[in-house]
């Protein structure tokens, strides 16, 4: 609990006890003197709800006259006008009550999210002059070497260089089990170190970081609003004054029609003041939201704000990238074809040199495959000019000769005709100094959980899954027909993949959104355009968290399906609020003019519905 919160709560104990005395006074003192009796109430009143008159004040000064604190002020001074003091302190009491709950609601929803700000390191060992030196991440640059020892979380991103350990990686991805890793391995910072001591050569700077992008990404995430939220401050803002309006002539009018009648007329008038202060719709609906946001991120699942939050419960459509959202991307040489007069090692070893330059999943399996039959790594030295083309494949100098590795496309380029490819998988076309080599088969594993994403997807309600890749054909149907994706398109360039989604946009309906599910590198152009970017294997990817609105840390596909059931989850509750909340208070607006509600009844409409309705919004984080 917040000292704020604690501090409030004390004051209004305080209050509270002064009230009570105020209230045993009026009603079991003889002959009591009435203006003691006021002075009691008064100083309930004020111990109770000084900082809202204070806050009506300073707000009237500076031009913000109908806010809810202008509400409360004004109907409970008319309560003490009227004679009705017990009620005037009473509302008040239990208007208080209701923001020291709303405060509490806040807080604890805040947690799920401010959990994610413990990942933020602070200090980091680096090594410098044989000795281990504690300073601030920031103070961290590249190349220079980190000392990690057990129960210490990582501060900055880097590659092992020496040590094994087991990484806790809860506080980014909620997993529990850990991940292992050993020297040549890349480490991320906000993991815990659980066992052994690391050595890491820091390769990003703490402001690129991951741990610092993610914090940037929460800190932001409240920031953009649903429409849901801008409706309630539209309608606030011209709500409160339509309000006080009404309330003036119901307090004016009947009594000049009528000839006298003030005091009851006046009455009404504050009860109807009570019952319109709109909190109940202006807390639980941003309160909705956040619970739904902090409930997502304990799954490893981070929006970006509460407007994409509300658009998925509106998607119908969700398109897919084959490799690395509904495949690992772990991709093996699964066979080599060699051409007439070429080799089965010769091809492996020019197909992995020309790769040795690119980051690529598929570089890094040539490369693995081809220290494995070898038994030693690439010797750098021998390769010069590496290049990649995009969407073919690449070309490097190597031992002085030209060599191409790429796709079917990339050898006809070059005038060579490659040898027909029937195998299921990734194929990689070989050529030296202008001679067909053969090609390479590399197989991708298709991840657990892709087919529960596919038939969650459809449960949804989406009205169109594809799957886009610039797989063969071949490849990709028949990753589409063992998951159940009906619609594939494949052989796709980067803009093809741009243009397609385009004509997808095109077909949706009007309400309706799309979703691309990317892996944040590769697909930044068709995340950006799509209405909602999603982006796999979040867990150290900057163009993930950068390019994309909703990044699933845990590389799961099903993931998806989740989110959008917390959407739709959230949207149901902040609506069940609107309704109830405006249902409720026009019913009882209604009574209170037509003097069948008391200051009680007002007290419910206001503080019992915002209760209410907070308590309904809190669902929303389980």
């Amino acid at each position: 609990m917040s000292k704020k919160l604690k501090k409030r709560i004390r004051k209004v104990g305080i209050g509270a006890a002064v009230y009570l005395a105020a209230v045993l006074f009026a009603h079991f003192v003889p002959d009591r003197n009435r203006y003691v009796e006021l002075v009691l109430f008064l100083a309930a009143y004020f111990v109770i709800g000084g900082d809202v008159v204070k806050n009506a004040v300073k707000n009237i000064g500076h031009g913000q006259v109908f806010d809810e604190n202008f509400l409360m002020m004004v109907a409970t001074a008319g309560a003490f006008f009227v004679g009705d003091y017990p009620e005037a302190v009473a509302v008040m009491l239990f208007y208080q009550v209701g923001e020291c709950f709303q405060s509490y609601a806040v807080n604890k929803s805040r947690k799920s999210i401010a959990a994610l700000m413990d990942i933020r390191p602070d200090c980091a060992n680096v090594i410098r002059g044989g000795e281990a030196v504690e300073v601030s991440p920031e103070e961290v640059g590249i190349g220079e070497i980190i000392l990690i020892r057990p129960g210490e979380r990582i501060p900055l991103d880097g590659v092992v260089r020496k040590g094994n350990s087991s990484l806790d990686t809860m506080a980014l991805t909620g997993e529990s089990l850990p991940r292992d890793v050993a020297e040549g391995e890349s480490v991320i910072s906000g993991c815990v170190n659980l066992s052994g001591v690391l050595e890491v050569e820091v390769d990003k700077v703490f402001g690129e970081s991951t741990v610092a992008k993610i914090l940037d990404l929460v800190e932001n995430a409240g920031s953009k609003k649903s429409e849901a939220e801008h409706f309630i401050t539209k309608f606030a803002r011209y709500y409160t004054p339509v309000v006080v309006g009404c309330a003036v002539l119901l307090a004016v009018l009947p009594p000049l029609a009528a000839g006298g009648g003030w005091s009851e007329w006046i009455y009404r008038a504050l009860s109807f003041l009570v019952i319109s202060c709109p909190c109940a719709l202006v807390i639980s609906i941003p309160l909705g939201f956040f619970g739904g946001l902090g409930g997502a991120s304990r799954e490893g699942i981070l929006i970006k704000g509460s407007n994409y939050l509300e658009a998925l419960a509106d998607a119908e459509m969700i398109v897919m990238d084959k490799t690395g959202t509904l495949t690992k991307g772990s991709f093996t040489v699964s066979r080599l074809v060699p051409a007439e007069g070429a080799d089965e090692r010769e091809l492996l070893e020019k197909a992995a040199y020309a790769e040795s330059y690119s980051n690529h999943p598929i570089s890094s399996s040539l490369r693995k495959a081809y220290g494995e039959a070898a038994g030693k790594e690439i010797d750098p030295a021998r390769v010069e000019n590496a290049e990649e083309i995009a969407g073919h494949g690449v070309c490097a100098v190597v031992d002085g000769r030209l060599v191409y590795a790429g796709n079917g496309r990339l050898m006809e380029r070059q005038g060579l005709q490659p040898l027909p490819a029937e195998e299921i998988g990734t194929v990689v076309h070989v050529a030296e100094g202008g001679k067909y080599l053969g090609y390479i088969v590399i197989a991708d594993e298709i991840k657990e959980d892709a087919r529960e994403a596919v038939d969650g997807f459809r449960k949804a309600g989406m009205k169109k899954i594809v799957m886009l890749t610039g797989d063969r054909k071949r490849t990709a149907e028949s990753v589409a027909e063992q998951l159940g994706v009906p619609e594939v398109y494949s052989e796709l360039l980067p803009g093809d993949k741009v243009d397609r989604v385009e004509s997808l946009l095109a077909s949706k309906s009007e309400k309706g959104k799309l979703i691309f599910v990317g892996d944040g590198i590769n697909d930044a152009p068709v995340l950006a355009r799509a209405d909602i970017g999603v982006a796999m294997g979040g867990l150290g990817s900057d163009a993930a968290i950068e390019a994309a609105d909703v990044v699933i840390m845990t590389d799961e596909p099903s993931k998806i399906a989740q989110a959008i059931r917390i959407s739709k989850k959230t949207l149901g509750i902040v609506k069940q609020n609107i309704i109830f909340a405006i249902g409720v208070k026009v019913l009882v607006l209604l009574l209170a003019a037509a003097g069948m509600a008391s200051m009680w009844a007002a007290v419910f409409a206001d503080v019992g519905v915002a209760v209410i309705a907070i308590l309904n919004a809190m669902r929303a984080m389980k």
